[in-house]
C-alpha cells in the first residue's frame, strides 16, 4: 500500500465512522489527543473530554449525516504522521437549524503509536451561519483567529515531532552506554569513507583495539565497574577524534575502533599511542593484569582504497594487527598492510 492509500485509507475509516455515528469512532483517537470543539474556541487536551463530546455531538444527532466533498489535501509530515485537511458541504438531520452551503473545513493528524495509527489532532472549522426558526443568526465571528490558532497549533505540534524524530535518530546511531558512535553508525560511515576515500584517492586508516584482560576484571570488580571501564576510554577515543570525519565507536563488548579519513598510517599509529598512553594515564586499577592497571592492545591500518578493494579489506588488516598485538603480550600497538592480514 502506498503512503497516498495509506492516507486515504485512514480518513475513509474516520469519516465512516464520523458520519455513521458510529461509538468505535472513540477508539481512534490517541491517549495523547488535542482537538478544537466544532462550536467555538475552545482546545480540549484530555482524550476522555473529548470522548464526553463525542457522544454529546452523537446523542444530540443520532442519525447518519452526510457530507459533500469538495477537496482533500494530504501532507506526509513525517514517517509517523500523516495530515489530511478535507473541505465539503455538511447536511446535517437537524429540523430546527438550516445550514447555508458554505465549505466546512477538517483537519485531522493521524500518528502512527503502537497500537496502529490514531488521530493525535482534530480541527473542524464552519464557515456558516446556524440560523433557528424564529430568524435568530449566530455568525462564528472568531472562526478566522481560531484557524490561525489551530494553524499555529499543527505548526508547532510537527515541529515537536521533527525535534522527537530527530532525537531518535541520533539516538539510533549512538551506544547507549558510552555515548560514543554504535557498531550500526561505524559499518555506514566506513562503507561511505571509503567510496569517499577510493574516489578522491586519499588515504583512509582505521584503528581496531580492546581491553585487555576485560573477563577477569569483570570478574574482579564487577560488571558495574567495568562499564566505567568503558566509559572512560570512549571518553578517551572520543578525544582523539578531534577532526571533521573522524569516528571514534564502540565495536561490541570491549572492543573500539576510531576510523581516521585523510590519514596516512604513521598519524594513524601515532593516535594509537596517544590512546594507549591516555589510558595509562588514569591508571585505573586491574590485578588480574600482568602491569596492575587497564591496559588495551591496538591494531593500526590504512590505505588508499584501489579498485577491486572493499572495505571489508581495511577492517580485516586492522583485526589482524589487532591480534597480533595480543600475541605479542599485550598492551602493545601493531600494524598490518591491507592485503596481508
Amino acid at each position: 500500500m502506498s503512503r497516498r492509500q495509506l492516507m486515504q485509507m485512514l480518513f475513509d475509516e474516520y469519516a465512516e465512522l464520523y458520519l455513521g455515528r458510529d461509538p468505535r469512532l472513540l477508539e481512534h483517537f490517541s491517549h495523547d489527543f488535542s482537538g478544537y470543539t466544532g462550536c467555538g474556541d475552545f482546545l480540549v487536551q484530555d482524550v476522555s473530554q473529548w470522548h464526553e463530546i463525542t457522544r454529546l455531538d452523537f446523542s444530540q444527532v443520532p442519525e447518519p449525516i452526510r457530507w459533500e466533498m469538495q477537496d482533500i489535501a494530504f501532507q506526509d509530515l513525517a514517517d509517523t504522521v500523516i495530515a489530511v485537511t478535507a473541505f465539503f458541504h455538511i447536511h446535517l438531520p437537524v429540523p430546527d437549524a438550516i445550514l447555508a452551503s458554505e465549505t466546512a473545513r477538517l483537519v485531522l493528524i493521524f500518528r502512527q503509536e503502537a497500537d496502529g495509527w490514531k488521530v493525535a489532532h482534530s480541527g473542524i472549522s464552519l464557515p456558516y451561519r446556524v440560523a433557528a426558526r424564529a430568524g435568530e443568526v449566530y455568525p462564528l465571528e472568531d472562526l478566522h483567529n481560531r484557524n490561525l490558532r489551530l494553524e499555529a497549533l499543527i505548526e508547532s505540534r510537527t515541529r515537536e515531532l521533527e525535534d522527537a524524530n530527530r532525537r531518535l535518530e541520533k539516538l539510533s546511531r549512538m551506544d547507549g552506554l558510552t555515548g560514543i558512535a554504535n557498531r550500526r553508525t561505524f559499518d555506514l560511515t566506513l562503507k561511505q569513507e571509503w567510496r569517499r576515500a577510493q574516489r578522491r584517492q586519499r588515504p583512509l586508516s582505521l584503528v581496531m583495539l580492546d581491553v585487555d584482560h576485560f573477563k577477569s576484571y569483570n570478574d574482579g570488580y564487577g560488571h558495574l565497574a567495568g562499564d566505567e571501564v568503558l566509559i572512560t576510554l570512549a571518553r578517551i577515543l572520543a578525544q582523539q577524534a578531534r577532526r571533521a570525519g573522524d569516528l571514534a565507536a564502540r565495536y561490541g563488548g570491549e572492543e573500539f575502533v576510531l576510523l581516521l579519513p585523510d590519514c596516512l598510517e604513521p598519524a594513524a599509529r601515532q593516535v594509537a599511542e596517544n590512546v594507549r598512553t591516555a589510558l595509562h594515564e588514569q591508571v585505573l586499577p586491574h590485578h588480574g593484569s600482568p602491569w596492575g592497571i587497564v591496559t588495551v592492545s591496538l591494531g593500526v591500518a590504512g590505505c588508499v582504497p584501489q579498485a577491486g578493494q572493499t572495505s571489508t579489506s581495511l577492517l580485516q588488516a586492522a583485526d589482524a594487527a589487532l591480534y597480533q598485538a595480543k600475541q605479542a603480550g599485550r598492551d602493545s600497538i601493531r600494524q598490518v598492510a591491507v592485503g596481508e592480514g
